[in-house]
């Protein structure tokens, strides 16, 4: 059974927080095997990048070779169901059109001092991204990934995927297709982020790596970050669902086990003001169990790691909302009271407005980012965006006035910092304006 909490009880605080204080996160010690990994493949570079895929995925890169061709990716992609590819090709153009929305413009105006201030933005050079591969392909990520660092103007997306047995996945293919990947590479695992990071004789190094993957994946990240950029630590997903009683149990059921049939460390949050409705809604759950397809995996979820959490009133619920900082926040109210709450919440991954906008939609065809902050990692970032696959570069130009009047305090500035060239710099410039 999940945890029951009710926010009126008198030791509400302590077993709130001690529930927030829960570690989901794999237990497993990979550090140490990851270090590793990194290391082998900085030295030996495409050897290394050999073994481990026949260790780890049973393939024979000396035959199959590392780099998945184009005309591999072709012949995959030409297996998937005209009503998939229709799909893909759906989801991708709202994905696009969603980011395209979101690029920043150059900023240029010059102040009262005539100092003229700017900012503009450029894509990355080049950008890797990990797709999971075997059991958990996700063509989706794929476009969440690639057509962002498209759309930006990044010029050389690569792929990495890991093939298990040497099995292509033809919706993954296709979805590289479509959301245009430069190269797509038969390699996973923390050595694929060491051969983006630090490159190979076959790989040149990228200067970012996104997508999920699995505790190696993460740690790896961890790792080579600094020597490249990295979107986010992925967690265990999560959601959150705030639900009055004129809902369908059944409904919010299959949105609590939405997430849940990801992983058994996933979570699984509901929110109610009404305890027969929330009642309803366990007995939905547990009724739902029994015919889904990942049952045991989305059983142990709800059962470990899941909640429900009483409140007086939801209109009051956004700051319980904001401590959790869950990765997908449900409103399943009527959409005046779903706005009016959604305004009130600050730490959310992304939020899901009214009774028919379930996560899943986020997840596909929305248009907007499923690559979202977890483990309440929504209280200082969000999703991945356009804007991760740009850079901003300042712009300053002063003048003769200009510097006159911004000099004195610069040269004050410096002294105080003890940094005498900073304001030598200024000064030499200041006594010679004639």
């Amino acid at each position: 059974m999940p945890l029951r909490l009710d926010a009126s009880a008198p030791g509400f605080e302590k077993d709130f927080s001690a529930f927030l204080g829960r570690n989901r996160d794999t237990d497993e010690n990979v550090d140490r095997v990851v270090a590793d990994i990194v290391a082998d493949v900085r030295a030996r570079g495409d050897a290394a990048l050999v073994e481990y895929t026949r260790k780890f995925d049973r393939v024979d890169t000396d035959v199959k070779g590392l780099r998945i061709s184009d005309a591999e990716r072709r012949a995959a992609a030409a297996r998937v169901p005209a009503a998939q590819r229709a799909a893909l090709d759906f989801a991708s153009r709202r994905i696009e059109a969603f980011h395209r929305a979101l690029l920043p413009g150059d900023v240029e105006f010059t102040d009262e001092t005539g100092t003229r201030l700017g900012a503009r933005y450029r894509p990355l050079d080049s950008v890797g991204v990990y797709v999971p591969g075997g059991t958990a392909a996700y063509p989706s990520s794929v476009l969440m990934n690639i057509v962002p660092a498209k759309v930006a103007g990044v010029g050389r997306v690569v792929m990495v995927v890991p093939t298990p047995g040497g099995v292509l996945n033809p919706l993954v293919m296709l979805a590289a297709e479509i959301a245009g990947a430069d190269e797509v590479w038969r390699i996973g695992g923390a050595q694929a982020v060491a051969a983006l990071a630090y490159g190979t004789q076959s790989i040149r190094p990228v200067d970012k790596i996104t997508g999920p993957g699995n505790a190696f994946v993460a740690a790896a990240k961890r790792r080579v970050f600094g020597q490249v950029g990295i979107d986010l630590i992925a967690g265990p997903s999560e959601i959150l669902v705030v639900a009055d009683r004129h809902n369908d149990p059944a409904w919010i059921a299959a949105d609590l086990l939405s997430q849940a049939e990801h992983d058994p460390s996933s979570q699984s949050v509901l929110i109610a003001d009404d305890a027969a409705f929330a009642d309803s809604v366990v007995q939905a759950v547990d009724a739902e169990l029994r015919t889904l397809q990942r049952s045991e995996i989305a059983g142990a979820s709800w059962r470990d790691n899941g909640a429900v959490i009483l409140v007086p009133d939801l209109a009051q619920s956004a700051p319980i909302v904001d401590r959790i900082a869950a990765e997908h926040v449900e409103l399943a109210l009527e959409p005046e009271a779903a706005e009016a709450l959604s305004r009130k919440i600050v730490h959310a991954g992304a939020i899901f407005l009214g009774r028919h906008t379930p996560e899943a939609i986020g997840d596909y065809v929305a248009g907007t980012n499923h690559v979202l902050p977890t483990s309440r990692a929504a209280r200082f970032s969000g999703g991945l965006g356009v804007a991760d696959f740009l850079k901003r570069t300042s712009i300053v130009h002063c003048t003769v006035d200009a510097l006159a009047r911004l000099g004195p305090a610069a040269l004050v500035l410096a002294e105080a910092e003890g940094l005498g060239a900073h304001g030598r710099s200024v000064s030499i410039r200041l006594n010679r304006r004639d």
